[in-house]
């Protein structure tokens, strides 16, 4: 089989399961309600019931709304946003904005209709469209390919990893496993069914593995657990005790870093294909030397890519530091804070290995025939 069939039917597969993991329901949770979800434009507003404590609003927004879509399309209803104090979670609206409203209609007329935030799935599938129509542009058929795999992650995320955790496997193993199978998809379908996609998937899961031990002995060193994350004690109060959050929150920083890690375990192996292809000479050592020279410069702006990414997510909670005045000690050992030092410093660990680790075994790999 040649080459190029073997890559489309990989990419067969992966689309079709796609298709069947769309399609899974592992954790088996009925959904919180089975109303009808529509978008509505705001006709109508009253904030009689509104109470304002400085910048805070509770109570409830009553809003007459005008369906836009569903059937029950042009008909009006009155929607209650209830307000709770809580900015991050809580919006205020005004009329001629288009809305998320959820009704019920047990005798064919809307009732009981509630907000459920601006209207943002249009936005969504546009942005989506159009980040592929961009990979498409710049990487061709391979861009095609990453942005099936996009979709794949994002479905063994949602459809199979989660749902897993809820089920209470164990989070470190599931980690694993799932990454794992995200890496070898990503990898192979970015890299191909070649030498080049075999060195990025190896050299990935080296780097992810050495990551996983440093995540398991730091956090139990720096007597940390899974409560420091948003929404986490919220996760047991719905009634799931018995999950063990500190292993979540292991399992969470080996998945954060790992498609760090690939990208540039996926940089070395091109690298490394692409001198062997254009010196088919060139020694095993300085053909690692040379992937070596190209890794000390790619791993220095990823470690700094990743202290960004982790940082730019708390913005505001070190602005809170700095106004209270509170002392750098202070700040680097409050629990929630030394939670992102070891999530920042355990994944560059795994960024700074994976290059050399993926030198050695593209070398290896090279130095045999196809």
């Amino acid at each position: 089989m040649t080459s190029l069939r073997r890559e489309l039917l990989f990419t067969l597969i992966i689309a079709l399961l796609c298709l069947i993991l769309f399609s899974l329901d592992i954790a088996k949770i009925p959904q919180a309600s089975s109303g009808i979800r529509c978008r509505g434009l705001i006709t109508a507003v009253d904030d009689s019931k509104v109470r304002t404590n400085l910048i805070v609003k509770t109570n409830a927004q009553y809003l007459t709304v005008r369906l836009l879509g569903g059937p029950h399309q042009g008909q009006e209803v009155q929607v209650v946003n209830m307000l709770t104090g809580k900015m991050e979670l809580d919006e205020f609206y005004e009329t001629g904005k288009v809305i998320l409203v959820e009704y019920s209609a047990p005798e064919g007329k809307p009732i009981n209709a509630v907000a459920r935030g601006y209207y943002r799935l249009g936005l969504q599938l546009f942005l989506i469209s159009l980040f592929g129509l961009l990979l498409f542009a710049v990487a061709g058929v391979t861009g095609l390919k990453a942005a099936l795999s996009f979709v794949f992650a994002a479905l063994v995320l949602w459809k199979l990893f989660f749902p897993l955790l809820l089920r209470g496997y164990p989070p470190i193993a599931t980690g694993l496993a799932i990454v794992a199978l995200l890496t070898g998809v990503v990898c192979f379908s970015v890299g191909g069914l070649t030498r080049r996609g075999l060195a990025t998937f190896a050299g990935s899961m080296l780097g992810i593995l050495l990551t996983c031990g440093l995540a398991i002995f730091f956090t139990h060193l720096f007597k940390l657990h899974g409560a420091v994350r948003p929404f986490a004690e919220m996760l047991l109060y719905s009634g799931y005790y018995s999950l063990n959050l500190t292993d979540i929150f292991i399992a969470s920083v080996f998945i954060a870093c790992s498609g760090a890690v690939m990208d540039l375990a996926m940089d070395i192996a091109a690298t490394m294909d692409e001198l062997k292809f254009r010196h088919p000479e060139i020694g095993r050592i300085e053909h690692m030397r040379s992937g070596l020279r190209v890794g000390r410069a790619v791993t220095g702006t990823m470690t700094t890519t990743l202290l960004l990414a982790y940082s730019g997510s708390h913005v505001t909670m070190f602005m809170v530091f700095l106004a209270k005045g509170l002392a750098p000690a202070n700040l680097l050992n409050a629990p929630f804070v030394a939670a992102e030092v070891l999530n920042i410093l355990v994944g560059s660990f795994g960024v700074i290995a994976v290059a050399p680790c993926t030198v050695v075994i593209a070398a290896l790999l090279y130095r045999t025939k196809e």
